[in-house]
């Protein structure tokens, strides 16, 4: 099977639906461009050329590129969908979803509902999110579970060149509006991808790692230092099944709980900030649901909560790094009441 980064695995998948079906299209913010374009066009393909190369062969009626202005152009991808198309829409970074908040919380998430079920909108929000790349506070966050919180989207967190390309081909052929948050540190990340069509469902976990003492839950570019971690304890005779759950909402809890029939012990890695998020989520529905099953406090390993640190060694220690992923399992496996 060929070798493809994160960036390639995403760009084929929006170049085999604009293909497929003639009512995709791209727009955002110097989205046009790249390879094959001329003149001033022949730019980035977005600011990190995941959409390079898509204008040459669709044009400039299904590559758009926009002005700064992402509450114009969301609302006017929320307008489309319901028309009929299938706008596919790249902001740059998810923090600056802010400015768009009405046009993705009060409109495009109701629409169905307020509707009767009447009315779809399919529409994908891509953007980048999280820590590691130096570029600081307003550029840094990973707020999937803020659009998690809300009713009427779907939300995808993808950790592999494959699991990209097969949820962004679910994302753009699902009804809904799907906000799609790709790790910008994670771009470059190669791994095994077909080169036709497929699809990665929603709402269905990834079994990474099969271990009998401890279920590690993680997303995105966690589930790498989750792995790394996993693999660490395994010389110590620790083995840690890891699960990646790829969707925040809906989410595949079912898995987790499987899992845990098993290990019977949870540490969960979240990147976003620790009120009100995944790991909080989580552990609470599994507290709630499987609380017979544990045989250790739930462990939880997260930045701590505050804005994300530009200055380098800040950074470093900001993000949930292999060594705490580490100090967690081996917490939740040697506690005793």
């Amino acid at each position: 099977m060929p070798r493809k980064s994160f960036r390639q695995a995403l760009n084929e998948a929006m170049r085999l639906e604009m293909r497929r079906d003639p009512r995709v299209f791209v727009m955002g913010e110097d989205v046009a461009g790249g390879k094959g374009a001329s003149g001033e066009q022949d730019a980035w393909g977005g600011a990190f050329g995941v959409t390079k190369g898509l204008l040459a062969e669709f044009g400039p009626e299904r590559v758009r590129d926009t002005p700064i202005t992402e509450s114009a152009f969301v609302g006017a991808a929320a307008g489309a969908a319901m028309t009929g198309l299938r706008p596919v829409v790249e902001i740059m970074f998810v923090d600056f979803m802010g400015v768009c908040f009405d046009q993705i919380f009060n409109q495009a998430a109701k629409f169905r509902y307020m509707f009767g079920g009447k009315a779809v909108t399919p529409m994908v929000l891509r953007a980048t999110f999280g820590a590691g790349t130096r570029s600081a506070s307003q550029h840094s966050q990973a707020l999937y579970p803020l659009f998690t919180h809300i009713p009427g989207l779907k939300v995808v967190v993808p950790s592999s060149p494959y699991d990209a390309k097969g949820l962004l081909i679910q994302a753009i052929r699902d009804d809904d509006p799907v906000i799609f948050l790709e790790h910008k540190a994670m771009y470059d990340d190669m791994g095994e991808v077909p080169d036709g069509a497929y699809v990665v469902p929603f709402g269905e976990a990834g079994v990474l790692r099969d271990g009998g003492d401890v279920t590690i839950v993680a997303y995105g570019r966690m589930v790498g230092r989750a792995m790394e971690a996993a693999a660490r304890l395994a010389r110590d005779g620790i083995e840690a099944t890891v699960v990646d759950p790829r969707t925040t909402s809906p989410i595949d809890i079912d898995t987790i709980v499987e899992t845990l029939e098993e290990t019977g012990r949870l540490v969960i890695v979240d990147e976003a900030y620790p009120r009100c998020g995944m790991a909080s989520d989580i552990a609470g529905i599994v507290a709630e649901e499987a609380f017979g099953l544990l045989k250790a406090p739930i462990q939880k390993v997260t930045p701590p909560h505050a804005p994300v640190p530009y200055a380098p060694e800040l950074e470093a220690a900001y993000i949930p790094s292999v060594e705490k992923i580490e100090a967690a399992v081996r917490k939740a496996v040697g506690w005793t009441r």
